[in-house]
């Protein structure tokens, strides 16, 4: 057995909460919270991967990274000529 990691990215859409996988193209699901958008988004990466081991295709790492940035923009400069 082989354990696989990737970053889940859950936003909010409308009453429910989209979640994706970036470093597997097309893996998309949701849910009625994060928590079940979260257990979804499990669901699919293991379907996911499991295709592609049975159709004999590479499976994608993710070796991206995340990184938060907090900016402060104060008040606008107006300049008019």
């Amino acid at each position: 057995m082989k354990n696989y990691t990737y970053r889940i990215i859950i936003e909010p859409d409308g009453k429910f909460f989209h979640a994706y996988v970036p470093a597997l193209s097309g893996c998309h699901t949701f849910g009625k919270t994060i928590a079940k958008a979260k257990k979804q988004a499990k669901e699919a990466i293991e379907v996911y991967i499991q295709s592609l081991l049975e159709h004999g295709e590479r499976v994608p790492q993710d070796n991206s990274f995340e990184s938060f940035e907090t900016i402060e923009i104060g008040r606008p400069n107006r300049i008019y000529a």
